[in-house]
Formats: structure tokens, sequence, C-alpha cells
């Protein structure tokens, strides 16, 4: 009886923490400036996918951005890194500091995304490992579930 109840536990909680890694779900409380600044170029990543010390490291270099200038004011960088800070990442799969500062050189995203070929992410509909728009549907809501992709084939 140990055991079947054991096997039961297991299973529920390997299945709320699989729900959870799909889904990183904006915060309601995101300041519009976030959305206004960042979404002009990329996806406006949920803050739950990097940890405090990557979002503060990117957003003290917004000047040299991945190779654009992003600057904004002073009370807007201030804002959107108190919120992103705020809100950054706490589970300890996701909270390391994140290798150049990208969430595609996390090691959870590199093990997420092990089976995609070098050739993939290179197709002109794809660009680069960080559209993540491009294969996750929903990616936008923060939903990133592995039975909500479709891979571009071009």
């Amino acid at each position: 009886m140990m055991k079947k109840y054991n096997f039961v536990l297991l299973t529920c909680l390997l299945s709320i923490s699989g729900a959870f890694a799909a889904k990183m779900p904006m915060p309601a409380d995101a300041p519009a400036s976030y959305e206004a600044e960042c979404a002009s170029c990329h996806m406006a990543y949920p803050p739950g996918l990097l940890s405090e010390k990557s979002w503060q490291n990117v957003m003290s270099g917004l000047d040299k951005h991945f190779g654009t200038d992003a600057s904004v004011d002073a009370k807007t960088r201030t804002e959107m890194t108190s919120w992103l800070v705020k809100n950054a990442a706490t589970r300890q799969k996701y909270s390391e500091t994140a290798p150049e500062n990208r969430i595609t050189k996390t090691s959870w995203f590199i093990r997420k995304h092990d089976e995609v070929k070098a050739d993939v992410w290179k197709r002109a509909s794809i660009k680069s490992p960080a559209n993540c728009g491009a294969c996750h549907i929903d990616a936008a809501k923060g939903v990133f579930s592995e039975s909500n992709i479709k891979i571009p084939s071009k």
C-alpha cells in the first residue's frame, strides 16, 4: 500500500512540476514601459525566465543590448528593473545566472531544446533560439507547453 501511495504522490508531483514549467505567464502588474520598450524589438519575455542577477545585468547594459543600443531614460530603467527583479525566477532550475545574460544559454533552456538541430534555428521563419514565438504558439501568453509547438518548415 505504501509503495502505491508513494508512486501516486510522485506522479502527481511530476505532473504539477511539468505544468508549471510549461506556463510562465506575464505578471499582471507589468509596467507599460516593459511591453512598449522590449516588445518593440523582440518578445517581452516573462521575467520568471531569468534570475534577479541576470535581469540586473541585462538592464545595466542596455546601451550594448545584444549588439543594439536599447537605452531608456533612468526613470524607465529603474521601473523596469525593479519589476523584473521582483518577478524574477525563484525556482532553482531557472534561477542560475544566465551565461551572457541569455535565456537561450541557460542549462534548462539547452536541456529543453536539446533535440532541436542547429539548422532548424537558422530557418528564415525562426532566425534564432531567442524567437520563442516562432515555434511556441502561445509564447506571448507565457505558455511554452510541448504539446502546443509548431516548428516552421522554412
